[in-house]
């Protein structure tokens, strides 16, 4: 029976009921034209609006077809409940395809089916079961994200004003001014006004916290917020009882003030991550540039510099940065990363093309259309295509896996004191055990782990290593092994000779295999393109295979450059006399119809620094070699670094990633740092991936850093830096622990006063603010890291 369940709101009640009722008619009425469920009367006239087609492409972020995501505000997303409704909606709309929470954003992202459900019906689904989202004017002119929630400010504003008030009615207490005849008048005058101030404070400002150890209690769990909770509700209900019976002034600043500084702990947390949901896509991960074609020139130029009306060439496997119309006569798009379908979609001159599609095969010349739209390419960087499997995308923070033990053990001291004290004076044992969970309410606590990660994030990336969130930082700290890829990693692809060493080629193929390596951003096929100074020609069909090599068409002419299985396996006609050699360096086979020509060999140069990370990394880590080259650098990369654990080569993608496998198997924590091209399997399944880029115009989705090249010879540092975050946030809690523990020592020993309440709680506060950030700019000085934009 639904009144036998507990439930965290009314929306999470109302969807139960519409999901146990089989008649959905007494809350919906069918919308013919959508085959949805949908309110009625006024509700349905409020969002009417939402049929306009100008209106509804404002609010969507993408549509292909019938295919369409929109992202809604929905401020009354409290729990996990709320989340997995949010995300099952499917089963009331089955025109909805999927559902997406942020829970720290409060947003939902929704996949439907606009033939079968309208952007209307959901809004007004949404709002009947108690989410309507937050709709607002200044969406239709610019979706914004990143921003910290309004309601915030005003909480943070509420519990400042109130603590600043009720501390200025306590100084009478504070300084122990004599409190008979009229000023016991005024005792009780300011002791009502501090329960008036405190209210909003509890019902408003803290309401967060207190839900959310609810939500935590009900799924029979615990999270820093219950012993903050607790710490709450008891030094509020102690007040109020000290005031009203005429016993004490009670601790309202003190309780005003805890939360002003929780607030200002999210304010800042929050601050933090909308810098990085910012930064991370555009000025920190890639600072992406494009081409832009101006006449009959090329121009690389920074993503953010694009104008309405520019033309950009995009070669295969880049992403689409802005919403754009294709200039060409046709190209295949693949916008795996936000529908989920692998499926390339064929489009022709003049179809609008959304920003996070990736070009498949050949070149294609685009018309921007809109100017790079920060929210949504943020989105794409949260999609699940981007991200972990879904078991390692929750990071339980050290502060919330220490919470049931805290929570635990002062529970147990306060008890214990209750049952000493009762024995010693039983009317004060109550007291003594409500001043236990005051002074152990862990504030400091959940102020430490915010603002020591949000300073490391900030100074790695003015260092280089933009992490896509603060929670991956811990797997970063906590490696075991270093695994690397070999080209455009270890090696400086930019500043490779390049040598071709067979039959000499013909100007005409020449252009060939220039047009051919063009299309691809593979580190090799880049230094290929610009050794050759040929004009160009668009094949009319070109297929790259992650690894191994390229094939293409030029009418009745069949282009193959790659590797000798690659082109074993392609040829229609057999192959005898490839190139070998026994310099150090790379070599690339080329074959034009049927006809094999040599192979270009490229001899890389180790990048600056490169000896040293080994070395270093190599004192208490495994380090492993993994390339999918030959064995002919292997030489050299023994004497830069004799160390290796193992070294391994003509590694495909797979058995890139089958390596990062049998580590974990191993029980090693891996990170592995790779160019973000083949390496995209062995990233997603490292414990922490880092893809090198050079230039900055591919994107890799499936890793937890990007670093700018220069960057890499700092690796061993950042690494060292990141174990320090994790030692001062250790750090950190043993002030606030002393802090609570000198507390304890006067509430234990019935000596809690006022005074000594309101002067530790903010202390302790402010100490461990100060503390987590200054100690983090201390020590990154010390590794010489930079540590100021």
């Amino acid at each position: 029976m639904l009144e036998d369940k507990t439930f965290c709101c009314e929306g999470c009640k109302t969807v139960f009921q519409i999901l146990n009722e089989h008649n959905m008619c007494s809350y919906y009425q069918f919308d013919e034209r959508a085959g949805n469920t949908v309110t009625s009367g006024i509700a349905r006239k409020r969002f009417e609006y939402l049929q306009d087609i100008d209106v509804e492409h404002k609010l969507v972020d993408f549509k292909n077809g019938s295919t369409t995501s929109v992202t809604f505000f929905i401020p009354n997303i409290h729990c996990t409940s709320c989340v997995w409704l949010l995300e099952n909606l499917g089963n009331i709309d089955s025109g909805i395809l999927k559902g997406t929470v942020n829970f720290m954003k409060r947003t939902v992202t929704f996949l439907y089916d606009d033939a079968s459900t309208s952007l209307r019906a959901i809004v007004e689904l949404l709002t009947t079961i108690g989410y309507e989202p937050n709709l607002t004017l200044d969406q239709l002119d610019k979706k914004e994200s990143g921003t910290i929630d309004r309601s915030l400010w005003l909480k943070l504003g509420v519990a400042g004003f109130c603590f600043g008030n009720i501390m200025l009615f306590s100084f009478p207490e504070y300084l122990k001014m004599d409190q008979s005849g009229s000023s016991e008048m005024f005792r009780y005058f300011f002791g009502g006004l501090n329960i008036l101030l405190s209210l909003p404070v509890l019902f408003y400002s803290s309401i967060d916290y207190l839900k959310s150890a609810w939500a935590a209690l009900s799924q029979r769990g615990v999270n820093l917020d219950v012993p903050i909770s607790i710490g709450l509700l008891t030094l509020f209900g102690r007040s109020l009882y000290e005031i009203l019976s005429g016993t004490g002034a009670g601790y309202f600043d003190t309780f005003t003030g805890f939360i002003f500084f929780l607030l200002i702990g999210k304010v800042v947390q929050q601050k933090t991550f909308a810098r990085l949901s910012f930064d991370r896509d555009y000025k920190s991960y890639l600072p992406i540039s494009v081409i832009k074609l101006i006449g009959t020139s090329e121009e690389s130029i920074p993503v953010d510099k694009l104008e309405i009306g520019d033309r950009v060439l995009l070669r295969n496997q880049e992403l689409i940065p802005a919403d754009a119309v294709l200039d060409s006569e046709q190209a295949a798009i693949d916008y795996s990363f936000i529908t989920g379908e692998t499926e390339p979609v064929s489009v022709v001159k003049g179809t609008k093309v959304f920003a996070g599609g990736k070009i498949i095969g050949c070149n294609a010349e685009f018309l921007i259309a809109k100017k790079v739209e920060h929210s949504y390419l943020t989105q794409l960087w949260e999609n699940e295509a981007f991200t972990k499997r879904a078991e390692e995308k929750i990071i339980t923070s050290f502060a919330d896996r220490i919470s049931p033990h805290f929570t635990l053990t002062v529970l147990a001291i306060a008890i214990v004191s209750l049952l000493v004290w009762l024995q010693i004076d039983a009317s004060k044992a109550f007291t003594i055990f409500t001043a236990v969970l005051i002074v152990a309410c862990p504030c400091a606590l959940a102020l430490s782990t915010p603002f020591t990660l949000g300073a490391a994030v900030n100074i790695l990336s003015l260092n280089g290593l933009y992490v896509r969130s603060s929670n991956v930082l811990e797997a970063l700290s906590r490696a075991t092994t270093f695994v690397f890829d070999k080209t455009g990693t270890i090696t400086e692809s930019e500043k490779s000779e390049v040598r071709f060493i067979g039959t000499d080629l013909s100007e005409d193929e020449k252009i060939f295999v220039k047009s051919t390596v063009k299309q691809s951003i593979h580190p090799l096929s880049k230094i290929i393109t610009k050794s050759l100074t040929q004009e160009t020609k668009l094949p009319n069909f070109v297929e790259e295979i992650p690894g191994k090599g390229l094939k293409a068409h030029f009418g009745k002419v069949v282009v193959l450059i790659g590797s000798k299985s690659f082109l074993a396996e392609h040829s229609s006609s057999s192959i005898s006399g490839f190139v070998n050699t026994n310099s150090a360096g790379s070599l690339v086979h080329v074959m034009i119809s049927d006809s094999y020509k040599g192979a270009f060999l490229l001899e890389n140069k180790l990048r600056d620094g490169i000896q040293d990370v080994l070395a270093t990394l190599g004192r208490q880590q495994d380090v492993y070699l993994v390339s999918g080259d030959n064995e002919a650098e292997g030489k050299k990369l023994k004497e830069a670094y004799p160390f290796w654990t193992e070294m391994l080569f003509n590694q495909s993608p797979v058995q890139k990633l089958e390596v990062i496998d049998r580590l974990h198997q191993k029980k090693e924590h891996v990170v592995m740092i790779g160019d973000g091209l083949n390496d995209a399997g062995a990233l997603k399944a490292s414990d922490f991936g880092i893809a090198i880029s050079d230039d900055m115009s591919s994107f890799s989705p499936a890793c937890d850093a990007i670093a700018e090249s220069a960057s890499l010879k700092n690796l061993a540092t950042l690494v060292d830096f990141s174990r320090s975050a994790f030692r001062i946030i250790v750090a950190s809690f043993g002030i606030s622990l002393m802090y609570n523990l000198t507390g304890l020592g006067f509430a234990i020993t019935g000596n809690l006063s006022p005074l000594v309440a309101a002067i530790i709680m903010p202390l302790s506060s402010v100490s461990v603010m100060a503390f987590t950030n200054i100690a983090t700019r201390i020590k990154a000085n010390q590794m010489k890291l930079k540590i100021w934009a």
